[in-house]
């Protein structure tokens, strides 16, 4: 792991703390529960996509990806990456131009089952922009979401998680942050607080 990560991970300002909410233990037992839930739900998946919102659901996704493979023999599994960057609703809001990622879906999603895959749920906007984006690649049959983290009490619009790893009840100057060894060097999911 690069020595700028590990300075990143563990150096806060002085005017922020964290707290760790999920060890590597921990996150690993939520996907393998994760994953049983969509196979109870989705069977053998002929009929079922997986697509992870660009960048953080990407790595959630692949780690569910691996282990429905790898661990339960899933053998039909599509998936694909979603950028929603210009279907947001903030996104002339910022001073910088935003800076869109790949939208890497190469089938049509029309009459099929769709699972939504992000890190964190915290407002819904980013869900609405999501379905919003979907729609270029056909009428899904069904829409669900999956997410490693609930912050409640923050949402913005009406959007419900269908799978959950974890309620968080996190407070305005609170942030949750997901570390994944892919991007981070660790699986761990931290809460981060500002200090007044």
């Amino acid at each position: 792991m690069p020595e700028s990560n590990t300075l990143y991970l563990y150096a806060l300002p002085a005017s922020m703390s964290q707290k760790i909410l999920l060890n590597a233990a921990q996150i690993d037992i939520i996907l393998h529960r994760l994953a049983c839930q969509l196979i109870e739900n989705h069977n053998d998946f002929k009929s079922t996509a997986l697509i992870g919102i660009q960048p953080r659901g990407t790595y959630l996704l692949n780690r569910l990806k691996k282990m429905l493979v790898e661990n339960y023999d899933v053998s039909n599994l599509k998936t694909g990456l979603l950028d929603i960057t210009f279907y947001r609703d903030d996104f002339r809001r910022g001073d910088q131009p935003l800076r869109a990622n790949s939208t890497e879906i190469n089938f049509v999603v029309e009459n099929m089952n769709v699972v939504i895959v992000d890190d964190v749920l915290y407002t819904g906007r980013s869900i609405r922009a999501a379905l919003t984006a979907l729609q270029s690649f056909g009428r899904p049959n069904t829409i669900e979401l999956l997410t490693l983290v609930d912050r409640r009490f923050s949402r913005h619009l009406p959007i419900q998680p269908d799978y959950n790893g974890r309620q968080v009840d996190a407070l305005g100057n609170q942030k949750v942050k997901v570390s994944w060894v892919e991007n981070a060097g660790e699986d761990a999911v931290y809460l981060i607080k500002t200090e007044d």
